[in-house]
């Protein structure tokens, strides 16, 4: 290690590739310990920093907002961020920042936002009884910059995303959600158990829902399960729609009922009305004898239409009686049937504007569409990818007798940059090519498509430029602030010669002679 290599070993960025380290070592364990870990770290450091600052400042009885504010901007600076006050009031305080204490790493691992999360909360809690920490924007998630909203008031806090705080008991929120998807999992597991011909052809169903997206869908998965309302599921090929009708089913009164699920796009117009609503003896040429349909199937449970946008015109005009009548006729039948089912529909397209070009009926849509979810991209799920890593990983190697148990930092840092278009059976398919083509225990080789991991790698590379930009822009702005538009000292500051920083004045258009006072 020569001697300018060496001098990067300072204390911060030994900090940050400590964490970072650390942090992929843990996500190789999968399960629960990963978010376990981060609590831990972030218990124990918060209540060390509040302890720090008490004794730097004799600071007795329970810290003031001013105080508060000092002490949550002065730790994260001092290790490598850049907060700044934003905004406060009587309820709430925020701040931003453009650098990361991680560094660059923490797109690696948005979790250790949490960390974040956890300190500013359990100190607030400390001193003013109750805490809510809404992380707006986060440089994990390629945002530019982080805002974090720290809520001091819980009527103000309410309906806010985030994580609760409370003095009494830090912990009473945070294993809310772990418990709620462990309650989804274990009803799932249970229908899926209930119905042995399942085991053989394919694995019990598990939701993956570390990220804040994902949580907020099982918040609202176990408001309306219970109920009879119609969903509407929303959301690209492959993010998982089916998996979430399933969890509805599941945890409504109708989970020990069937659940048949149908996709409308894979079945031909012209059979579509007969596969749903069943057919009589002689109704056409083939119909040699009496036919139930989908709905029969799913009496008294839930019947899940995917991509029900591609319903022909007649089957829509069936589906809206069965909705508003609770009844329906076989194809070529003479005879009403009652129909008690639940319908889930989902769509990979916005019915709104089916239903403005006249290809989806109005009042159908209105129908269907009495509760909707929308199930985010993977590209919008960071959280959730070492996680479904591994539950991908151990699939895998049932399915192939294989012992692959973990990735390289390298490859989860590719799994991590790219967008993929076709979202969880996309990461699905490229981790069983990687792991067919595996030789040892650590996947160390992503078999991505070349064309589409050029193109990502490209868009990352302009988006990481304009967040280096964004950053810059911003200290020069404080620093020429601070140093009343003094260039000299300004470059000193960044190590820079002022010729250096007068060409990144000219690159920003940003005028020094602005920032001098008299």
């Amino acid at each position: 290690m020569n001697e300018h290599n060496f001098s990067r070993l300072s204390p911060v960025f030994f900090l940050q590739t400590f964490i970072l380290e650390l942090m992929h070592a843990c996500e190789q364990e999968g399960g629960n310990y990963y978010a376990s870990l981060i609590e831990r770290i972030a218990d124990s450091t918060g209540v060390y920093f509040e302890q720090s600052y008490r004794s730097e400042y004799r600071k007795q009885g329970e810290l003031n907002r001013e105080d508060y504010i000092d002490l949550i901007l002065g730790l994260k600076n001092r290790i490598g961020g850049n907060f700044s006050l934003a905004s406060v009031n009587a309820d709430s305080i925020s701040v931003v920042n453009s650098r990361c204490p991680f560094g660059e790493g923490v797109i690696e691992f948005p979790e250790l936002c949490r960390m974040t999360s956890s300190v500013f909360g359990g100190i607030a809690a400390r001193n003013f009884g109750y805490a809510k920490v809404e992380i707006r924007q986060s440089i994990a998630r390629r945002d530019g910059g982080c805002e974090v909203c720290i809520h001091t008031s819980s009527e103000a806090a309410a309906g806010k995303p985030g994580l609760e705080y409370r003095r009494e008991d830090q912990r009473e929120a945070r294993p809310e959600m772990d418990e709620l998807h462990s309650r989804i999992e274990e009803r799932m597991g249970n229908v899926w158990r209930s119905k042995p011909a399942q085991h053989a052809v394919r694995p019990a169903p598990a939701i993956i829902a570390r990220s804040p997206a994902m949580q907020r869908i099982l918040q609202q998965v176990e408001i309306i399960a219970p109920t009879r309302a119609t969903v509407l599921i929303n959301g690209a090929t492959g993010v998982g729609k089916e998996l979430i009708a399933r969890a509805v089913h599941a945890m409504s009164e109708r989970g020990h009922r069937p659940f048949v699920a149908i996709n409308c796009g894979a079945i031909p117009e012209s059979l579509i009305e007969s596969a749903l609503f069943g057919h009589e003896k002689g109704a056409f040429t083939g119909a040699v004898e009496v036919h139930q349909g989908f709905f029969e199937r799913a009496e008294q449970g839930t019947l899940f239409l995917d991509e029900v946008d591609a319903l022909s015109p007649a089957a829509q005009t069936r589906l809206l009686r069965v909705l508003q009548e609770g009844e329906m006729e076989r194809v070529g039948g003479k005879h009403t049937l009652s129909v008690d089912v639940r319908i889930v529909s989902a769509s990979n397209r916005q019915l709104e504007q089916h239903v403005e070009q006249g290809l989806f009926r109005q009042d159908l849509y209105y129908r269907l569409n009495v509760v909707r979810l929308w199930i985010p991209p993977l590209a919008q799920r960071p959280e959730d990818l070492p996680h479904l890593v591994q539950l991908i990983l151990k699939r895998l190697n049932e399915k192939y007798g294989r012992n692959v148990q973990t990735v390289s930092r390298e490859v989860m840092g590719q799994i991590r940059a790219y967008p993929w278009p076709g979202n969880v059976r996309e990461l699905e398919n490229t981790l069983e090519r990687s792991v067919l083509f595996c030789k040892g225990g650590e996947l160390v080789q992503l078999e991505l498509d070349q064309e589409q991991l050029a193109r990502a790698e490209t868009d990352w590379r302009k988006h990481k430029q304009r967040i280096l930009d964004d950053a810059e822009q911003h200290f020069l702005k404080q620093s020429l602030q601070a140093c009343r538009g003094d260039v000299g000292q300004v470059a000193a500051a960044m190590s820079l010669t002022p010729r250096a920083v007068y060409g990144k004045l000219k690159k920003y258009a940003i005028s020094a002679g602005h920032y001098k006072k008299p």
